[in-house]
């Protein structure tokens, strides 16, 4: 069995922010491998579902983010899972928007949710990190994070979106490599020169660098996500 732990803020109010794509990420793998209804346990809601045969578990924390630990530390305690068996999707300020990455451990980058669920569960889980790129400035940090994504976001966030929930089966299978790779092939990320993907060009910020042009994807039409990438991106003619 895996779980799958979606990371962001419960409430309308922070649906369409930046810190919420694991929330976002979750919605699109619940869509498209057809999960189980949302339903409301361990301070959460999750869905079940199966992807290439093995069991998986979808949790959204309600707890808000710097509580996300307790959340995921009371599913894995009830299913008996072991860290192996945890995926975290979650914002990354210091990837360029558009990139994604996989590490199993390491620290937490200053991420509340993060620190959250290394306190109640351990370090050794996987985490995938989708880049939202920096402001820029120290002080603009929160507003950047807490912020809405703009209607040019929307170039690289639904492609992401739907590369990550299209190859959840290589997560499911342990293949982290081939899942980078397939999402990098599927957004066009792979193709940009970024020798240090981390760092910021000198006097430039994240935001600002050139993003892909946006692939061919599969946006779904209808449904609750849907419904909030054209409120985030404006409907599509």
């Amino acid at each position: 069995m895996l779980l799958i732990a979606g990371l962001g803020n419960p409430g309308s109010q922070y649906a369409a922010n930046r810190h919420n794509i694991g929330f976002m990420a979750a919605d699109e793998i619940h869509r498209r491998h057809r999960f189980s209804p949302w339903t409301k346990k361990f301070q959460a809601l999750i869905a079940d579902g199966t992807i290439d045969g093995e069991k998986v578990i979808l949790i959204k924390p309600q707890t808000f983010m710097n509580l996300s630990g307790q959340s995921v530390g009371e599913a894995m305690r009830f299913y008996k899972l072991a860290l192996g068996d945890l995926v975290v999707i979650y914002d990354e300020l210091d990837l360029p928007p558009g990139k994604l990455r996989v590490k199993t451990g390491g620290g937490s980058g200053g991420h509340n949710g993060i620190k959250s669920i290394d306190a109640h569960c351990g370090k050794d889980y996987r985490r995938i990190r989708v880049g939202i790129g920096h402001p820029g400035v120290k002080e603009m940090v929160t507003h950047h994070v807490l912020g809405n994504f703009s209607k040019a976001d929307g170039e690289w966030v639904e492609p992401i979106l739907g590369a990550i929930a299209d190859n959840t089966g290589l997560l499911v299978n342990k293949d982290d490599a081939g899942f980078m790779n397939r999402v990098a092939l599927a957004t066009g990320s792979g193709h940009r020169s970024e020798p240090n993907p981390v760092a910021k060009p000198a006097g430039q910020s994240h935001i600002r660098q050139a993003r892909p042009a946006k692939p061919n994807v599969n946006i779904p039409k209808t449904g609750p996500m849907a419904d909030m990438l054209n409120k985030l991106f404006g409907k599509k003619e």
